[in-house]
């Protein structure tokens, strides 16, 4: 079982290294991800209940962010971080998100099942990434956010909302009890990989369990956001 995990780990991992140059796609509603403007206007409209989200948050200081991607998130922290440091597995993103932000942060390439940070940090950001995080590394994941925390340290994150509704909205976006999906590259190239969605009471619940506060909400059709602070020693 343990190495079926880790070999599906690494096909996910293989999945985005080969996806990112088209990866923005999918978020910004290109290319074969094109809808119809009314469906667009749905899109960014919670696109935007996200962004506002992460404004009242005010995500400042010395700032981690987990599962970087290509950058599109990383821009925005760097309004706010005074430091900023940005992981992922994968140099094809990093490379991208270099291209990006530039100087404005500090990368690392690591795994996130193996990484230990070195430091502590005030905010520590991910974003699309729980969902890709299988149920038996749950807890594991959780306790390297706990260890990147400098006291009174801060978690936010978004990501897919666990809802049919989305289903039906958006091709990429499995059914909420699904867990893994099979994906395809714009050359035909099919992976499989995880997507455990959430919905936000049962997240909370789920993080009440391991030793966190968090306040998890709904973001229109499609998303969610949670902020969420560790809940003393245990």
């Amino acid at each position: 079982m343990a190495d079926d995990l880790q070999d599906r780990l690494d096909e996910q991992l293989r999945y985005y290294r080969a996806r990112a140059p088209e990866y923005d796609e999918w978020a910004l509603r290109e290319g074969r991800f094109a809808r119809s403007a009314r469906e667009r206007a749905r899109w960014f409209a919670d696109i935007g209940k996200l962004e506002r989200a992460l404004d009242r948050f005010q995500p400042s200081g010395n700032v981690l962010e987990l599962a970087c991607g290509t950058g599109q998130w990383t821009a925005r922290l760097a309004e706010y971080a005074d430091r900023l440091t940005a992981v992922d597995a994968a140099q094809e993103v990093l490379d991208l998100n270099r291209r990006r932000i530039g100087d404005r942060a500090r990368y690392i390439r690591a795994d996130m099942f193996s990484w230990k940070p070195t430091e502590t940090y005030d905010v520590v950001f991910f974003s699309f990434w729980l969902s890709h995080v299988p149920p038996e590394r749950f807890g594991q994941f959780w306790g390297l956010v706990r260890s990147a925390l400098a006291p009174s340290g801060r978690v936010f994150f978004i990501d897919n909302l666990a809802s049919r509704e989305a289903a039906s909205l958006d091709p990429e976006h499995p059914g909420p009890d699904e867990g893994s999906v099979v994906r395809h590259l714009s050359d035909g190239r099919a992976f499989q990989i995880w997507k455990v969605l959430h919905r936000p009471k049962q997240l909370e619940a789920d993080l009440s369990k391991l030793g966190w506060d968090a306040t998890a909400h709904r973001a229109g059709h499609f998303f969610l956001y949670c902020q969420a602070t560790p809940r003393g020693d245990n």
